[in-house]
């Protein structure tokens, strides 16, 4: 698989990739700090089809940019515990994550097991 195409499953379009870094370059420098350590936290637990993340990273931006122009603190935005609010966020962006899959794999394979006689005796 060539880069381009890595690049692509992992941030959707290149094009809409840049834009939205661009959106997070003109943000006052403590949200595109926050932005940024977001991105990359959501960059490994995400959606990994190219579409979905481009989706999950525009509406990252749209929450900060709305924040700034609100005046809100960093800590208004993602609460206390900022890896709740990831996981929050990412609650919505479900589809195709690798995480996602491998629960999923996991579920199945145990009631598989379960089903094969592996469950509760009677």
């Amino acid at each position: 698989m060539s880069i381009s195409k890595i690049i692509e499953t992992v941030v959707g379009d290149k094009r809409r990739w840049w834009q939205y870094k661009a959106r997070v370059k003109k943000l006052p420098e403590h949200y595109r700090v926050a932005v940024e350590a977001l991105e990359r936290y959501v960059m490994y637990f995400g959606p990994s089809d190219g579409d979905s993340a481009a989706s999950m990273y525009e509406d990252l931006a749209d929450l900060f940019e709305q924040a700034a122009a609100d005046g809100k603190l960093i800590r208004e935005i993602v609460g206390e515990d900022p890896v709740e609010f990831a996981e929050i966020f990412l609650a919505n962006y479900t589809g195709g994550g690798w995480v996602n899959r491998e629960r999923t794999r996991l579920t199945s394979a145990i009631e598989r097991a379960e089903e094969a006689g592996g469950g509760p005796r009677s």
